[in-house]
């Protein structure tokens, strides 16, 4: 690349960059800084503040350095004496709009450090009637605006979301009408790209006002869901004030969504359990880690000395580090001398690491977040990523707003729905018979990559004839959807590449959700749209590591690796140094049936809450009443706790530990050590460490750190081997498959060949499910989360979050809602065939008559207490998608 580089000289000095770099940059690059306001690297160039005029030899008058690319042998001069007064000039100007006190909202900012440079001081008078309604997280004052227009370019250029004008110059600067009554009020989502932008506190983070600029900051990877944004996150008297985006980040590129830059105030809630406790007589009551320790491992011991190793279980979290979750496994099978240990993958994913698996022969995501740039075509299909995952989001309506094609495949009319070419909005639990036509279409009229599928894969013909009876309109009139949309979407998808498709809960949460995303890879095979860049089928994980979990072995029929028991016993055994059990494991769902039968007495659980998470709450509730213990490690007292709980250990947060992610593009990143552990709070491979030292299985568990771990399970997972926390350290995220110091990692997966050779095409069978609507049940109701909350909200309820969104609610079409003479925030009984539960009513035309949508993020709302007990059939997966329903005015007394 050296010799592409452009050569010039800047203040005397030979200085190289690459062709279409900006002057700016490329001093920057060398070491050359120069002044400017406006400017910001995630944003084109504006050229408004003009401070980075710089002279170039051969012109007549000064150009903006930001917005001048370099050219092979230009001539430089950045801080002539002439230069330097036009700045300081121009900053006396600016200066006199700023209130001459000097608050806490200009320290730090590049502002204040500009007029520090240049000896200027602010002299202008604050303005009252600049102060906007208060945010929960960001402040406004316009008193300190010098109108560089970063907010409303960012607001634009990166988020997309065009909140952010203003009316008037000076001191008749305003902003505009629709934001006039405060950002709560508009269509904000709070991700604070405006604060972060703005060079003089103008718009400021709340935080910053109140506890002042960070000690320290420790660069970290988010805690949410399964993007894996970097972050560095702020400290100051030993405690989280603030968190911002990481420029450098493959992932998020500059950018955070409310959650990551918002949503670490749980660190620090009130009610978070920092010491341990156990139940006696019905009461929670203080413990020392020792009486604990010695409590938890005696109810293990008696449960395995009664009832055998079948009789124990383990739950590990997709919350907590690759490391952790190894260690949780390693602690089932060699501690407890079971396979019994289960991952939150189970009631989300697991149909995606199963349909992938079966089709390509690996269970995971084809390719990289950054091939959202490169794709020809998008589809997303059951996900709702705007929300779910606001940074993938993002970047996909910025490519749609750019005029790439993007197809949408849900029942609602997401956000993204609003820019889709096509969208498609099957009935829930259509999804497979939409899929099969699509794939009908392609077939017969000759859309696919006949030499990709003459070379690489196999099983066509069975495939072909399974097809014959999927025409559009066999499946529109199932899907309700126009034949002709059907082949629209078909067409577009096949005859636009490279196609990269996204999806989310909305394919695997259903009774056949293996099928579906089978049926999604068949279309990918069908078109040749896999092992190549912008192309592929990526799930849209939903915890910050449920890759990671299920990944690392938290699984009852898989070792490190998604490793197949009987294959990588062996080597696990040799690493390990002892054997592992020979019976069969039971997953998540299968361990709470036990507990009701009787056939599982002990549960050790680990940051999941399977009372408020699983199907069936009442099922569930009672199920879990048939164990003997239950220990907990958690940060709060869960639902599951609070009923069920017999020991609880008090578990370090995200912020508190050292370890890594694997995010849902299969990226390995660092998480690190921000705060120390609160409390009496220790880390989940101390516990299980300590645990397994009182069950005589110290001897495995005793690792230095988090590192050793790592280095423990690169031997015994191949794909992994060349990623060392060092190498994280030095080079940031990697993407397995890397099975070498010296590979880089593996963004796309299959290029030119798949694990097994061919990929093998399936036939499916749609099965409907067996939640259809009645006359006493005419409503199908689906469900899933919201921008502002995470799941059980556990962790966003305990933030101002609760601010932005206070509840839950049951999006509910208007016809629907007056017809049963229902008004917005009216409360809604909710009754299933299987229990009931309440949410007031939002009414909305972005759902479908007859198909109501519920957030189930409240424990007050319990939405699981209607959800029934359909699951997938390959991986008992539960269908959360599709419930009949029936809807009825409660009484507003018991109202939420």
């Amino acid at each position: 690349m050296t010799g592409t580089l452009i050569r010039l000289r800047v203040n005397g000095r030979d200085v190289a960059s690459p062709p279409g770099t900006m002057l700016l940059e490329a001093c920057r690059q060398n070491g050359i800084e120069i002044p400017t306001l406006c400017s910001d690297p995630r944003l084109k160039p504006a050229s408004s503040c003009r401070l980075c005029e710089v002279e170039v030899e051969g012109r007549e008058r000064p150009p903006c350095a930001c917005a001048t690319p370099v050219e092979e042998g230009m001539v430089v001069a950045t801080h002539t004496a002439e230069l330097e007064d036009f700045r300081r000039a121009m900053l006396e100007r600016l200066a006199e709009r700023i209130p001459a006190e000097d608050p806490a909202r200009l320290a730090g900012k590049p502002f204040r450090k500009l007029l520090d440079a240049y000896g200027v001081a602010p002299s202008g008078a604050r303005r009252p009637e600049a102060k906007h309604p208060e945010h929960p997280y960001l402040d406004v004052d316009l008193s300190w605006c010098v109108a560089c227009g970063r907010c409303v370019r960012i607001c634009d250029e990166v988020q997309g979301q065009n909140i952010w004008t203003f009316t008037g110059r000076g001191g008749d600067l305003a902003l505009a009408p629709a934001l006039s009554p405060g950002l709560r009020e508009s269509a904000c989502v709070s991700c604070g790209a405006c604060a972060d932008a703005c060079p003089t506190g103008a718009i400021e983070d709340v935080s910053r006002l109140a506890a002042g600029v960070p000690e320290r900051w420790v660069r970290t990877t988010c805690p949410y869901c399964g993007t894996g944004c970097e972050m560095d996150v702020g400290v100051k008297d030993g405690c989280i004030t603030e968190a911002r985006p990481v420029f450098a980040s493959p992932l998020s590129r500059g950018h955070l969504c409310v959650k990551g830059r918002y949503g670490w105030g749980f660190n620090d809630a009130p009610d978070r359990i920092t010491a341990p406790m156990i139940r006696r007589n019905g009461a929670w009551e203080p413990a020392t880690w020792e009486e604990a320790l010695e409590a938890a491992a005696s109810a293990l011991r008696k449960a395995l000395r009664v009832g055998g190793p079948g009789t124990v279980g383990v739950l590990a979290s997709s919350r907590a580090t690759n490391e952790e979750n190894y260690l949780a496994q390693k602690f089932a099978r060699l501690a407890l001398g079971t396979h019994n240990v289960d991952c939150c993958a189970r009631v989300c994913h697991a149909p995606s690491a199963a349909g992938l698996g079966q089709t390509f022969g690996t269970g995971a995501a084809t390719n990289s977040y950054a091939d959202i740039e490169r794709a020809g075509l998008l589809m997303v299909v059951g996900a709702n990523p705007t929300e779910n995952h606001p940074i993938v989001g993002v970047r996909i309506r910025q490519r749609a707003r750019a005029g790439v094609p993007l197809i949408v495949i849900d029942p609602r009319r997401t956000e993204l729905a609003d820019l889709a070419t096509v969208h498609l909005a099957p009935r829930p639990g259509t999804n497979l018979p939409l899929l099969q036509a699509m794939a009908n279409l392609i077939l017969g009229e000759g859309l696919v990559d006949a030499d990709f599928l003459a070379t690489r894969t196999g099983d066509l013909e069975a495939f072909t004839a399974s097809l014959r009876e999927w025409t559009p309109e066999r499946a529109g009139a199932l899907c309700g959807i126009e034949p002709e949309a059907i082949r629209r979407a078909a067409r577009l998808y096949a005859t636009t590449g490279p196609a990269m498709i996204f999806h989310g809960l909305g394919v695997t949460e259903h009774r056949q959700g293996t099928d579906g995303v089978s049926a999604l890879a068949h279309l990918a095979l069908l078109t040749g749209n896999v092992g190549i860049p912008g192309g592929g089928v990526n799930p849209l994980r939903g915890q910050n590591n449920v890759q990671g979990s299920a990944q690392m072995g938290c699984e009852p029929s898989r070792l490190t690796g998604y490793q197949k028991v009987a294959l990588a016993r062996g080597t696990h055994a040799q690493v390990w140094g002892a054997e592992l059990p020979q019976e069969p494991g039971l997953n998540a769902l299968e361990m709470i049936d036990a507990a009701g039968e009787g056939r599982l007495k002990a549960l050790l659980v680990i940051g999941y809450d399977p009372l408020l998470s699983h199907p069936g709450a009442r099922e569930t509730a009672e199920n879990l009443n048939g164990l003997d213990a239950l220990i907990v490690v958690d940060l709060f007292l869960t639902e599951t706790a609070k009923a069920f709980g017999t020991v609880f250990l008090p578990a370090a947060s995200p912020f508190e530990k050292e370890g890594t992610f694997m995010n849902g593009e299969r990226r390995i990143q660092r998480i690190r050590r921000v705060v120390a552990p609160k409390g009496e709070s220790r880390t989940d491979l101390a516990i299980l460490g300590a645990l397994a030292e009182r069950l005589g299985a110290g001897r495995h568990f005793r690792h230095s750190d988090a590192a050793a771990v790592w280095d423990e399970a690169r031997q015994v997972w191949p794909a992994i081997a060349g990623i060392s926390h060092e190498r994280l350290d030095r080079e940031g995220g990697l993407q397995w498959p890397c099975p070498a110091e010296d590979h880089p990692g593996t963004p796309v997966l299959h290029v030119g060949a798949f694990p097994g050779g061919r990929a093998a095409f399936r036939p499916l069978t749609w099965t409907p499910s067996l939640e259809v609507t009645s006359g006493d049940y005419p409503f199908l109701l689906n469900t899933g989360r919201s921008l502002f909350h995470f799941n059980a909200s556990t962790m966003t309820g305990r933030t101002r979050n609760r601010e932005l969104r206070a509840d839950d609610a049951l999006d509910l079409h208007p016809d629907d809602a007056a017809e049963l003479g229902l008004s917005a925030g009216d409360p809604v009984h909710v009754q299933s065939r299987h229990g009931a539960f309440t949410l007031r009513a939002h009414l909305t035309d972005r759902v479908r008559r007859g198909e109501p949508f519920a957030t189930f993020h409240a424990v007050a709302a319990y939405v699981n207490l209607a959800t029934g007990p359909g699951r997938d059939a390959v991986t008992g997966t539960p269908e959360y998608k599709v419930t009949a329903v029936n809807l009825s005015a409660a009484a507003k007394s018991k109202g939420r």
